[in-house]
C-alpha cells in the first residue's frame, strides 16, 4: 500500500527548497529592477503555501518508505517541481502558454536544454537565472540535492537514491548516503566555481559566467543568449566550455577519488572513462576531417568545432559554437550516435551511458566465444568487479525498452507531420536529455517553438523518462505496482 503521508511530507519539503531557489532568482530580479519581480513574489507565495499544506497532511508520517513509495515520490517530485517552475514564466507573461512554459521548465530540470524561446536575449535577468538554476539543480537530481543538504527531509533516502541514480552500477564513497551526497556535491560545486572563474578570465561578464557555468557543469545547455556559445566569438570560451563539459560527463565518484589520491592514472584505470575518452577523440577527428575536406575549415577551426560539438552532444549539454545543420550529413550520424551513447554514469549527462556500452560490448564478445565453446562459463568483469547475471538481464531490458521508446516516439512524431530526420533526432534528444535536434526544419541552432502542442507534451514526457532512466517512471504504469501485495 502506498504511504501517502511520507509522500506528502517529502514533496512538501521539496517545495520549500524550490521556494528558496526562487527567492535567489527574486533577488536577481530586484537587483536588475526588471518586470519579473512580481512573478517571482507570487510564485514563492504559492509554492510555500502548497509546501505548508502538503507538510500538514504528512505531519504524522514516519521515515519508513517502501520501494514503491520511492519510485512514486521521485517521479512526482520532478513533475511537481516542473509545475511550480512554470509560474515565473507564465505570470510574467514571457511564456504565457502553459504547454510551452512546462516544456521549458521540464527541459531545464532534466538538463535537456531544448527551448521554445525564439529570442532568449529578450528575457529579464531573473528568468534567465531561473532557467540556469533549474538545470543546475537537476544536474545531480532534485531529491539527491535535498539528501545532501537536508537528509532528515527525505525518509528512506537509500531507496530514493536508487530510484533517481543514473547508470547500472553505483559506487559509494561513504556508508552514509547523506555524507556520500555531500561529497558529490562538493565536487559539483568545485567544478562550477572553477568554470565561473575560467569564463571570467576569458572575458565573460559575471552574470554570463555564472549562468554558462551552471549550464556547462550541469550539461544542460540553456544559455543567456540565443546564439549560445557562438555569441562570444571566442575560441578561449569554447575550449573552456569543451573542457568543463567533458569533465562534467565523467563519473563524479571517479573524479573525487582521483582528486583525493592525486592520481590521473586512477581515471584511466576506469574502463568506462577510457571508452568515453576514445569515442570523443575518434568522433572529433572524424568530424574535423569532414569539415576540412567539405566545408573548407582551417585546421584549428575544424578541430575546435568538431570537438566542441562532439563533447556537447555526447555529454548531452547541447551548447553550440557552429551551425551543424550546414555540415556534411555523415556528421549528423556521428552526432546522433553521440546523442544515444551519452557520457559516464554518475555524471550530470544523459543518454545510454558509456558503462552500459562497455558492458554490451563485453556481452557481445562473450556471445561469440560461447558459440565456439558452448559449455564455457564466461563471466563479465568491469574494472575488476563481476557483473552478475541479473544486471546483464536488466541491461538488455533497458536497451530493448530504450529502442522501443525511440521507435514509438519517432512514429508519433512522423505521424504528426515532423520530417523523418527531425523525428528521429528529436526522440534521441529528448530521451537522452541532449537538447538540440538535427534537421532542416528544426536545426541544432533553432528553438522548438514550431512543434504542435501535443508533440511538446510527448517531448516533456520523454525528457522525464530519460532523466530518471525509464524504469523508475514506467513501473508506475504497471498493474503490479498498485496491488497491495
Amino acid at each position: 500500500m502506498i504511504n501517502r503521508s511520507i509522500i506528502f511530507k517529502i514533496i512538501g519539503s521539496l517545495l520549500f527548497i524550490e521556494a528558496i531557489l526562487l527567492l535567489a532568482c527574486l533577488c536577481m530580479a530586484v537587483g536588475y529592477q526588471e518586470d519579473d519581480v512580481l512573478a517571482f513574489i507570487i510564485t514563492i507565495i504559492l509554492t510555500t503555501f502548497t509546501g505548508i499544506v502538503l507538510h500538514f497532511f504528512g505531519r504524522h508520517a514516519n521515515n519508513y518508505m517502501s520501494r514503491r513509495d520511492a519510485y512514486l515520490v521521485v517521479t512526482l517530485s520532478w513533475i511537481i517541481f516542473s509545475l511550480f517552475g512554470t509560474f515565473p514564466f507564465m505570470i510574467s507573461g514571457y511564456i504565457p502558454n502553459f504547454t510551452d512554459a512546462y516544456f521549458e521548465t521540464m527541459s531545464g530540470f532534466t538538463t535537456t536544454g531544448a527551448t521554445i524561446i525564439d529570442d532568449v536575449d529578450k528575457l529579464p535577468h531573473g528568468l534567465l537565472f531561473w532557467r540556469s538554476m533549474t538545470q543546475w539543480i537537476g544536474g545531480l537530481g532534485i531529491v539527491f540535492f535535498t539528501t545532501a543538504i537536508l537528509p532528515s527531509f527525505v525518509g528512506g533516502s537509500v531507496k530514493v537514491f536508487a530510484a533517481e541514480a543514473t547508470g547500472p552500477v553505483t559506487t559509494r564513497l561513504h556508508p552514509r548516503l547523506s555524507t556520500n551526497a555531500k561529497w558529490i556535491w562538493v565536487v559539483y560545486l568545485v567544478l562550477t566555481i572553477s568554470c565561473i572563474l575560467s569564463y571570467m578570465i576569458c572575458g565573460m561578464g559575471w552574470f554570463d559566467s555564472i549562468n554558462y557555468a551552471m549550464g556547462t557543469t550541469a550539461t544542460g545547455g540553456f544559455s543567456t543568449h540565443t546564439d549560445s556559445a557562438e555569441f562570444f566569438r571566442s575560441p578561449a570560451v569554447e575550449y573552456i566550455a569543451t573542457f568543463f563539459c567533458f569533465i562534467s560527463g565523467t563519473n563524479f565518484t571517479l573524479l573525487y577519488m582521483s582528486a583525493t589520491h592525486r592520481s590521473l592514472k586512477m581515471m584511466f584505470k576506469s574502463e568506462e572513462f577510457r571508452f568515453y575518452t576514445f569515442v570523443v577523440i575518434a568522433f572529433s577527428l572524424f568530424i574535423m576531417a569532414q569539415l576540412i575536406l567539405h566545408n573548407g575549415y582551417d585546421l584549428e577551426k575544424a578541430f575546435r568545432c568538431g570537438i566542441f560539438q562532439v563533447v556537447s552532444f555526447i555529454t548531452t549539454t547541447g551548447l553550440f559554437n557552429d551551425d551543424a545543420a550546414q555540415w556534411p550529413h555523415v556528421t549528423w550520424v556521428v552526432l546522433a550516435t553521440c546523442m544515444f551513447l551519452g557520457a559516464c554514469s554518475g555524471s550530470t549527462s544523459g543518454g545510454f551511458k558509456s558503462i552500459r556500452s562497455v558492458m554490451m560490448l563485453k556481452i557481445i564478445r562473450n556471445e561469440f566465444k560461447q558459440i565456439l565453446h558452448p559449455n564455457a562459463i564466461l563471466p563479465i568483469h568491469v574494472d575488476g568487479s563481476n557483473i552478475p547475471s541479473q544486471k546483464r538481464v536488466t541491461l538488455l531490458s533497458f536497451l530493448a525498452v530504450y529502442l522501443l521508446l525511440c521507435l514509438f516516439a519517432s512514429f508519433i512524431f512522423i505521424a504528426a507531420g515532423v520530417d523523418n530526420t527531425n523525428a528521429i533526432t528529436i526522440t534521441l534528444s529528448t530521451l537522452g536529455n541532449v537538447g538540440p535536434s538535427l534537421g532542416l526544419e528544426i536545426g541544432p541552432t533553432m528553438s522548438w517553438s514550431m512543434l504542435p502542442a501535443g508533440i511538446k507534451w510527448v517531448c516533456s514526457a520523454l525528457m522525464l523518462i530519460g532523466r530518471i532512466e525509464i524504469f523508475t517512471i514506467l513501473v508506475i504504469f504497471t498493474p503490479a505496482f498498485w496491488k497491495d501485495r
